[in-house]
């Protein structure tokens, strides 16, 4: 069947080539240069999966910027473009969502709109209002950076929204995200769409709450001189608790964890709560934190123009992403003191980053830092470990 995927991000390409390895897919972005990159079976994004996919698996992808060819007789239209938190609006900026659902309803009314760009709690019976749209569901995706196809061949469930009357073509959508996965009997979950939206929050929001619970562990132990690592390992042996997603960092990041803890907590309105907005606290004082911790280590009014090193923006190795990473939440911390910044990072083009230098020789970065800061460690560091202040424990299990 045809199927069109708009917006070629981690999410959009990663279901475009899942389902292109069973359909005939359709990939559509407004950048020239993605759609260019996935023609010569290159990806646009760090993925190895979706590169090796790309580069050596059969596939009937068909990448184009012309919407208009890719909407008309698709069965299915998939919406993954970004929605990024508005602060001001106290939301998600769902414009991008709701332009590609007027224009799908204009060019191919009768195709069923996917909506899997996080939104907020309550959207899809929105725009089923205003616009008199009976054909859009929402299937949430649980995906990490830098393996979304990984998590798309080996999903934890599938979970579509809908309302009265999709039942048919919600399982039917299910049955094609099973297919091409490799992991068999995947949970799959068929709820209405206002509970699917939550789902997606309340998860997010609940990997937010892990990571703020060990940072916060980890603030205690070194505060203490205590040994965060072996704390860590005796509280999660505990099997009601687990030994997973405990690695101590700088504070939770990157692009769904921060908007999506935000947009719950403002569709909570006046529903009580206490732990969701405490969550975000949690983070913001974690990065309070860890800036006085580096500002002590490198000398900060005690050494003359101390001058701290950024190893790496991204969150998380094999990610060339670092969209609201933890890390640059700190260095802003750091530059407000008046103290230089210095940053090493491969993928920025750029000569500034929010005007600090980037150095792209490694040794001259090495050298020119008084103390190092990694949210992850690499072993192309080791050399500086002495200068290095990292809280990432578990690098080498």
């Amino acid at each position: 069947m045809k199927i069109a995927v708009t917006g070629i991000g981690y999410v959009g390409l990663s279901i475009a080539v899942l389902l292109a390895q069973n359909n005939e897919v359709w990939a559509v972005d407004i950048v020239p240069e993605k759609v260019e990159l996935i023609q010569h079976k290159k990806s646009p994004i760090a993925d190895k999966d979706i590169e090796e996919y790309l580069a050596n698996k059969q596939l009937n992808l068909i990448p184009t910027t012309d919407d208009e060819a890719a909407y008309k007789d698709a069965e299915y239209i998939i919406i993954s473009t970004p929605t990024n938190y508005d602060p001001t609006l106290n939301s998600f900026d769902t414009s991008s969502v709701e332009s590609v659902i007027k224009k799908a309803m204009k060019i191919n009314p009768g195709a069923i709109m996917v909506v899997k760009s996080t939104i907020p709690v309550g959207f899809v019976e929105n725009m089923r209002a205003k616009y008199g749209c009976d054909n859009l569901m929402f299937s949430p995706e649980f995906l990490r950076e830098g393996k979304a196809l990984y998590d798309n061949l080996h999903p934890s469930r599938i979970i579509i929204g809908f309302h009265e009357g999709l039942q048919d073509k919600a399982g039917k959508f299910a049955a094609l995200l099973a297919e091409g996965a490799i992991k068999e009997d995947v949970p799959i979950l068929l709820m209405r769409s206002t509970e699917a939206e939550a789902v997606k929050l309340f998860a997010n929001t609940y990997l937010a709450l892990r990571v703020a619970y060990f940072n916060e562990l980890d603030t205690f132990a070194e505060v203490r001189g205590l040994d965060s690592k072996s704390i860590i390992n005796g509280v999660g042996l505990d099997p009601r608790i687990g030994t997973h997603y405990n690695n101590p960092s700088f504070g939770y990041g990157g692009y769904c964890l921060p908007k999506d803890t935000k947009q719950l907590l403002a569709n909570y309105n006046n529903v009580p709560n206490n732990i969701i907005g405490a969550i975000i606290d949690a983070n913001r004082t974690r990065k309070d934190y860890v800036s006085e911790r580096i500002l002590q280590l490198a000398g900060f009014g005690q050494k003359e123009n101390p001058v701290v090193g950024i190893y790496r923006l991204t969150m998380k190795s094999g990610s060339d992403n670092f969209r609201q990473s933890s890390i640059q939440g700190v260095m802003k911390r750091i530059k407000a003191k008046g103290v230089e910044v210095i940053v090493y990072e491969p993928a920025l083009k750029e000569e500034k980053f929010y005007n600090s230098t980037v150095i792209r020789d490694l040794s001259e970065f090495k050298e020119k830092a008084d103390i190092i800061v990694a949210n992850r460690y690499d072993e192309d560091l080791a050399d500086v470990s002495q200068k290095l202040y990292t809280r990432d424990l578990f690098f080498k299990d």
